[in-house]
């Protein structure tokens, strides 16, 4: 509720709101530009389910091209230098993982760390948003679950053979995550998003994630703590 009354109170036309919104909405674009990249990926990866990422891929490019028209709506151009940096680190663990054929690896960044730092990001985004990106960001948080969900089942059905490497995978990657909230915490605070809602959403999708995937809440409780002194 007190989201929802900062929300109504803000000021969409603000240069200090604009400025924030100039980074956080390249954030989002970036974001939707490396699922689209890195479904596609996958896709080579992982043969057999090959046109149900590279569907994936287009829904995340037409996600892309939603966000673009939220910052046209604003009259604010994205730092996109700013959303490359951003994404740096978790790009290039992505890249390395794929050209070692490490699809597990690949699985949990982007099908569970990034779709859950996105549906996290967006729904305590809606509440705060303006009307014409609201709309634009419920549609696409459907779809973002469809997407998890894909990460979820083919972990799933590989569990104990992945396990291993998705535990490696959590060490060096969920870190970067708490290094990025931190970095983004001062700009969503303009736009009525809170770094600890932020955490505690994260927390619980990416959590409920490993828990449908087959770790036990012990293993997700120690999983979900790496990094977490960062914050």
């Amino acid at each position: 509720m007190q989201q929802l009354e900062i929300g109504s109170d803000m000021d969409f036309q603000s240069e200090h709101y604009k400025d924030a919104y100039s980074r956080i909405n390249a954030i989002v674009i970036e974001g939707e530009q490396e699922a689209h990249e890195n479904y596609q990926k996958l896709a080579e990866l992982i043969p057999n389910t090959q046109e149900e990422l590279l569907n994936l891929a287009k829904m995340e490019s037409r996600h892309k091209k939603g966000f673009q028209a939220c910052a046209k709506n604003l009259k604010v151009t994205p730092d996109m230098d700013f959303g490359r940096e951003f994404f740096l680190t978790l790009h290039q663990n992505f890249q390395d993982a794929a050209a070692q054929n490490r699809i597990v690896t690949c699985l949990l960044i982007q099908s569970l760390i990034i779709e859950c730092f996105a549906i996290s990001a967006y729904n305590i985004y809606i509440p705060v948003a303006d009307d014409f990106a609201r709309k634009i960001t419920e549609g696409v948080v459907k779809e973002e679950y469809m997407h998890l969900n894909f990460g979820e089942e083919w972990l799933k059905a590989n569990f104990e053979a992945s396990r291993e490497e998705l535990e490696e995978a959590n060490r060096q990657n969920l870190p970067i995550v708490w290094k990025m909230l931190n970095e983004v915490a001062d700009d969503a605070k303009v736009l009525g998003m809170e770094k600890e809602a932020l955490i505690e959403d994260f927390m619980i999708s990416y959590g409920e994630a490993l828990s449908n995937i087959g770790f036990s809440m012990r293993d997700i409780i120690r999983m979900s703590a790496y990094g977490l002194t960062a914050v």
